[in-house]
């Protein structure tokens, strides 16, 4: 009668089917190459089965192997997620937003630190990301992103809809004076041009279409997929970009950017908050919500009003 082989034999065997290799088994479990050659051998031992076969050089599962490795990888699966609700728990302190890049560093980020000054018991991580994560599985709180993404979570709100405005920077600005709107399009142009999982926002064309001017991209025109990279590019003083006012506002009012006329359009669509159920019941998860709703409210009376 077969025995039911040692539990690290077993770990080792499904490390190795899992990873695909002696060697990432051997660093995932913190043990040499050869140990784990060995634990698998106990396993081949006790079941009295091969488990593994060589090919050439390489080792791969056999028929057989691969039936026991789907079983097996059930219950070690389930030891994953378990230890994953541990490390939630012990985190229940901390609350991760799951932002777009540039509403990150531009928006959100700077404003942030004075949230976390006046809540000194609660620790927040930011994190910037494109792709929209799962709330419910990846250790995400609140995720703040644009358009339609919001169809993807169960619990949203609009924050706000901005708009964008040529700027650039004063030196560029002093070495090409503008008399009017459609000067501008004859100087360096920044473009933004999102990933495809996003509606960029207007771009030169149709800027140009709104003060009754034509314009058509040219061969040499820069364009960025991070709305806070092209905005750098213009304070440095590269050229004339069509700025989204809530990630420029800071650089506005420093004057390290310089609106020459203040000709706008609207995005399309507006950003929105999501968060996980969960979220509210950590400490301090429905005052960070509350803030960032607040926050952007701020924001959209604020791009009304100028």
């Amino acid at each position: 009668m077969n025995k039911t082989p040692p539990l690290r034999a077993i770990q080792a065997f499904e490390a190795f089917g899992r990873r695909g290799s002696m060697t990432a088994a051997a660093t995932e479990l913190g043990v040499s190459v050869g140990a784990v050659s060995q634990q698998i051998r106990k396993a081949e031992e006790a079941l009295e089965v091969r488990l593994l076969e060589r090919r050439g050089r390489s080792v791969a599962l056999t028929a057989l192997g691969r039936v026991y490795h789907a079983a097996v990888s059930l219950g070690f699966d389930q030891i994953r997620a378990a230890q994953g609700i541990i490390d939630r728990a012990q985190s229940a302190n901390t609350l991760t937003i799951s932002c777009l890049p540039s509403l990150a560093s531009k928006w959100i980020g700077p404003q942030l630190l004075d949230w976390q000054i006046a809540h000194p018991g609660a620790t927040v991580r930011l994190v910037g990301a494109e792709t929209e994560p799962r709330l419910d599985t990846e250790g995400v709180d609140f995720r703040i992103s644009y358009g339609e993404k919001y169809r993807d979570f169960n619990h949203y709100i609009e924050l706000f809809t901005d708009w964008v405005v040529p700027a650039c920077s004063p030196a560029l600005l002093a070495r090409h004076p503008v008399r009017k709107p459609a000067d501008i399009l004859d100087l360096p142009l920044l473009s933004i041009e999102w990933a495809r999982d996003h509606r960029s926002p207007p771009s030169w064309t149709e800027w140009a279409a709104s003060i009754g001017a034509m314009y058509q991209k040219a061969s040499g025109e820069v364009a960025f997929s991070l709305s806070s990279a092209a905005i750098d590019a213009a304070t440095n003083g590269r050229g004339v970009v069509l700025a989204q006012l809530s990630m420029a506002a800071e650089d506005i009012a420093s004057g390290r950017l310089i609106v020459p006329f203040n000709q706008r359009l609207k995005l399309s669509q507006a950003y929105f908050l999501a968060w996980d159920r969960a979220a509210l019941e950590k400490p301090f998860g429905p005052e960070l919500r509350a803030w960032i709703v607040s926050n952007s409210k701020r924001m959209g009376a604020a791009l009304m009003a100028s």
